[in-house]
């Protein structure tokens, strides 16, 4: 099965859709940091549970790496 990017769609609704999953994504961070709470997602192809301490210490080596843009 040969697996396409979704950006590169040429339904613009569909292309979009991957920008507005990355914010939804960010804004669920947001939001467990704010209350304390983990989160269940995917990294690398495993379920992965995170706690909001968790997300922040992500977002701290994320942002450390050389050639790492804000968004």
């Amino acid at each position: 099965m040969t697996v396409k990017d979704i950006r590169l769609s040429p339904d613009s609704d569909m292309a979009g859709s991957y920008a507005a999953m990355q914010r939804a994504g960010r804004a669920a961070e947001e939001l467990a940091i704010r209350t304390n709470t983990e989160i269940i997602t995917m990294i690398d192809g495993k379920v992965v549970r995170l706690t909001a301490e968790e997300i922040i210490k992500r977002r701290q080596a994320e942002n450390s790496s050389p050639g790492t843009e804000s968004e």
